[in-house]
Formats: structure tokens, C-alpha cells, sequence
């Protein structure tokens, strides 16, 4: 079996270099995900480019979709990533959990919000005339939807990356659903 392996600065070509020492800046290091990217020399600044992208979702938002795409695909790595940025923009660590259920009983627009991701990811984009009604009722336009999709598509993206390679995951792992649901 082959092993993959995140490349070091000095591993990537100039360009990759300097975006590692703008993640290093910025973050105060370069996530392995990110690091695995430079192995391309343009898919580092592409998936950079997608994720930071302008959006109609706020960042907690985008984060329940994060939580739920990744718990759906099952990567670890996007797992643990994403419930310490959850927790950086408020979820407590029983709403982490609980999104990555796909529900969110403690808000009623979160929870339009994480049942139609879940819907959406778990049917390849086709969903009841009821998921999507909850989804605009909720308060969320055409505009977010679009939104939506775009991040699960970034998420897809990271997800399959490291389901992939398994490469190490440099953040604290999250709790597995079955254990705490045990």
C-alpha cells in the first residue's frame, strides 16, 4: 500500500512556498491538508481561493455545513478541523455534536440549515420539495443555497483529499458519534 506523505516547504515549488509562509503567519502554522495541496502546484492557491471565497452563509453557518459534510463522508481529518473552529465561533461542544447528526434542536434555522446539507450530500443534490421548503422558510434565500452547495463542494474536495491519502491529522481528533452515543 502506498504511503502518502505532506510535503515540507522546501518540497514545493516557490509559489507554494510562499503561500506556506502566509498559512504560517496567519495560522502560526500550515495545516497537512493545506501542505498535501502543494504537491500541485496551482491546487494549493485554487482550494485557498474557493474556500476563502465571499459568502452569503456566515462562518458559523459555514460551519455546520463543514461539520455535516464531513461527518457524512466520514473524514476524520475535516472532523476534527472543524469541530475546533466550530467551538471558535460559538457552537459548544453538545452543538457539534449534534450537527454532525445533521439536526440542530437548540435553533430552528440551524437546523433547516444542517437537515438540508445532510439532505443535499446524502442524495447527491436531490432533495424533497419539503427539505427545500424548510430551507426557505427558514429565512434562507436562493442566494444561500447556492452558497450551500458551494461549500459542500469545498468540503467534498478536503474530505476526499485525506479519505484518500490518510495522511496525519495535525488537530485534536473529534469524538466518534457511536462512542458518545453509546
Amino acid at each position: 500500500m502506498k504511503k502518502f506523505n505532506v510535503p515540507t516547504k522546501a518540497e514545493v515549488s516557490e509559489k507554494n512556498q510562499a503561500i506556506f509562509s502566509q498559512l504560517e503567519s496567519g495560522l502560526g502554522f500550515v495545516p497537512n491538508l493545506y501542505a498535501y495541496y502543494a504537491k500541485n502546484d496551482t491546487a494549493l492557491a485554487d482550494y485557498l481561493a474557493l474556500q476563502n471565497r465571499k459568502s452569503t452563509l456566515s462562518k458559523k453557518e459555514r460551519e455546520v455545513v463543514n461539520l455535516v459534510v464531513s461527518e457524512i463522508n466520514g473524514c476524520q481529518y475535516c472532523l476534527g478541523a472543524h469541530t475546533a473552529i466550530a467551538g471558535m465561533n460559538g457552537f459548544t461542544p453538545e452543538q457539534i455534536l449534534e450537527l454532525r447528526t445533521g439536526e440542530a434542536t437548540f435553533d430552528a434555522k440551524i437546523d433547516a440549515l444542517a437537515k438540508f446539507t445532510k439532505g443535499v450530500t446524502s442524495n447527491k443534490g436531490v432533495v424533497t420539495d419539503h427539505l427545500k421548503e424548510s430551507f426557505f422558510n427558514a429565512g434562507y434565500t436562493e442566494a444561500n443555497m447556492i452558497d450551500v452547495v458551494i461549500n459542500i463542494g469545498d468540503k467534498v474536495i478536503s474530505n476526499y483529499i485525506h479519505n484518500l491519502t490518510g495522511f496525519e491529522i495535525d488537530f485534536p481528533l473529534a469524538p466518534s458519534l457511536e462512542k458518545v452515543n453509546a
